[in-house]
């Protein structure tokens, strides 16, 4: 799938123009996700999977070669140690699609991102108090 050209408008759509072994894949991750942020709401942005809680959570896409995994620089600003032996830039993760996806490890870092969002929204409702 050429992410620059087609517009899905929901996960399911995204995921089944993939081959069926990719398909397995994003669908782990997807559940994943879910189960580590239960009350998150998906969405597709910027042509991607994504889930918000807060605030956009994190977003996955599969690529010919790897999953692009961007869970925002805090999300692997925070894992940095665990994520060394996978290509990364500041908000992007590579998982090649020849490994096993780390999925124990994403649910970590998505977890980390509910906590954080949540703090975020939490100080931003007690500013907005302030104001007021």
């Amino acid at each position: 799938m050429d992410n620059n050209k087609t517009n899905v408008e929901s996960i399911d759509e995204y995921i089944a123009a993939f081959s069926p072994e990719v398909q397995q894949i994003l669908q782990e991750i997807r559940q994943g996700i879910r189960d580590s942020a239960p009350e998150a709401r998906e969405k597709i942005s910027y042509q991607m999977p994504t889930f918000e809680q807060h605030g956009n959570l994190v977003h996955f896409a599969a690529y010919s070669n790897h999953i692009g995994f961007y869970p925002a620089p805090s999300g692997i600003e925070a894992f940095k140690e665990e994520l060394a032996g996978y290509k990364s830039s500041k908000g992007a993760i590579q998982f090649p699609l020849a490994q096993p996806v780390p999925l124990e490890l994403i649910s970590r870092i998505v977890k980390f991102r509910v906590a954080e969002n949540a703090e975020k929204a939490a100080l931003k409702k007690e500013a907005k108090k302030k104001r007021k």
